[in-house]
This record gives structure tokens, C-alpha cells and sequence, in this order.
């Protein structure tokens, strides 16, 4: 799933590449996909992209008085090409054809289709429900004092930490990457936390503008439909952990997996299956 650093990433170089570019016309062969009709997305046309900028992990494409505000889910995409898509291309969802024969195209993978557009008036996207429900900015992190308040909650960190709404951008790579940088169990409480340890998982917020870093050092062009994340924990079970050496675990959910190092987050504890387990904090 694309977080705030591979979206980063990615309206940073779509804002490179087609800022000024017209669109000739733009269409929806994704059914479902734009969960807005008014105004029109054909009413595109004509206009010019100003802006490519996200919000959290929300891409948003602004063409002067108008913006396309587009969630990814887990399988979307968001790029430019230089040749036009068929209608017919599965995997398209939404078509903005540009000035030059390019095309900056929403594609989705997979079968369960869920990403989707909004075409609103900019000046409308931060009011949206999708946009306005968002918590402060993960990246760059907000003062000590507002992150201790939002995360004083009785929550497990690792769902915390990936609820939009207290905090925009982290999900399910990131925060393992996160929460072993802070050497935090990812079933400790918020409102369990100390002082010391709200410092120190603050300050691993850095781990998402070291991660934007590397692709800006490594990447050339757009970021690739599978990037290879510099990841050092999630999902690398079985493989030493890279400051302590112990072994690192996984506990398997039905859609996602939570990696950690016992050693060093969990006091020596190892959790196989959450369902059998008690280790709760």
C-alpha cells in the first residue's frame, strides 16, 4: 500500500513532469471510481494542471479551480505515460489525457477495485470528509506536545499510530519501521507511554523523511508500481534483527502482517498468532 513517503515521492515527480500541461480530455473506464458527478469529469477539459500535492496519503491533482482528490487504497497507482491507455485497460480506473500525447493515468490492480476520485473545487478539498477527518501530518512531525496528546489513548501503538485520523500517512510498513526504531512494543498503550518514551517514538517519525531521502537518492523518474522499500524490519521474519542481531518475528493478521523485535521491543517475548496469544502489552 502506498504511504506518505511513496506518495511523497510521487506528486513530487508528477508535479516535475506535467505542471503547465492542458488536458485534452479526461474519462472514468473504472467503474464506481469517481464518487463525485458534479461537477463533471470531463469538465477537465480544456483546463490547466497547476499542482500535484498530497494530503496524508491522499494524492491531490489540481487543475486551477478544480482538483481531483484520489485515495489509492491498497492497490492503486498514480503515474504519467507517454502513450495513451485503451479504455478498455483493466487496470485503468481514470484518464487525464495531456497536451503531447501524455497521460497521467489512475490505474488499480488486483480485483477488488476499490480506489476512487473526487473532482471538487479546490477550495473545497480540505472540508471533503476524506480530507477533514485526517489527524495532523505524520511527516514533518508535529510538536512533542500535540503528538503526546493525540497518541494519550488506550489504544495498542500499532493500530494508534496507523489511524488516520489521530495522525495522517503511517500504515502497515511504516509503522513496524517506526515503532522498532522507538524500540516500542506494537501492543503497549498509548496512554501507558512515559515521557521518555513519547520522546523517543517522536523522534522516530524521522524514519518517513529518511525513506523520502532514499527514493529522492536512488529513484530516477517516477517512483516503480513496486518499489523496493528500505525497510528493516517489516516483513523480514527470520532474519536478524539489524541493531540487536535476535531474531525478528511476525504475528499474521488476514490481511497484513505486524514485524518486530522481540529483544528489543517485547522484553524477550515472542507473539506467533494473536489469536492464541496474551501477550497484550
Amino acid at each position: 500500500m502506498p504511504e506518505l513517503p511513496e506518495v511523497e515521492i510521487t506528486v513530487r515527480r508528477l508535479d516535475s513532469l506535467l505542471s503547465g500541461a492542458t488536458v485534452e480530455s479526461a474519462l472514468a473506464p473504472g467503474m464506481n471510481v469517481m464518487k463525485t458527478f458534479d461537477p463533471p469529469l470531463e469538465n477537465l477539459a480544456g483546463h490547466r494542471l497547476t499542482a500535484v500535492r498530497r494530503v496524508g496519503k491522499l494524492p491531490v491533482v489540481e487543475f486551477g479551480d478544480l482538483a481531483l482528490l484520489i485515495h489509492l487504497m491498497s492497490a492503486g497507482r498514480l503515474r504519467t505515460f507517454d502513450k495513451r491507455a485503451s479504455p478498455k485497460d483493466r487496470a485503468s480506473r481514470v484518464l487525464i489525457r495531456l497536451d503531447g500525447g501524455r497521460e497521467l493515468r489512475l490505474r488499480e490492480f488486483g480485483t477488488r477495485q476499490r480506489a476512487w476520485a473526487k473532482l471538487l473545487p479546490t477550495d473545497a478539498v480540505a472540508e471533503d470528509e476524506a480530507v477533514a477527518r485526517l489527524g495532523p501530518e505524520a511527516w514533518p512531525a508535529p510538536p512533542l506536545d500535540d503528538f503526546a496528546a493525540l497518541i494519550d489513548q488506550p489504544r495498542h501503538l500499532h493500530p494508534l499510530l496507523r489511524h488516520q485520523g489521530d495522525i495522517s500517512g503511517i500504515g502497515r510498513s511504516w509503522v513496524d519501521e517506526i515503532l522498532w526504531e522507538a524500540r516500542l512494543s506494537p501492543f503497549k498503550k498509548g496512554s501507558e507511554l512515559s515521557a521518555e518514551e513519547i520522546g523517543r517514538l517522536h523522534g522516530a517519525l524521522h524514519v518517513l523523511g529518511d525513506a523520502i531521502d532514499h527514493y529522492e537518492e536512488t529513484i530516477e523518474g517516477q517512483l516503480p508500481d513496486k518499489p523496493t522499500k528500505p525497510l528493516r524490519v517489516h516483513k523480514h521474519e527470520g532474519e536478524p534483527c539489524p541493531r540487536c542481531g535476535a531474531t525478528i518475528e511476525a504475528v499474521f493478521f488476514s490481511e497484513h502482517q505486524m514485524n518486530y523485535c522481540p529483544e528489543e521491543q517485547t522484553e524477550g517475548r515472542v507473539l506467533k498468532d494473536r489469536r492464541l496469544s496474551k501477550l497484550l502489552k
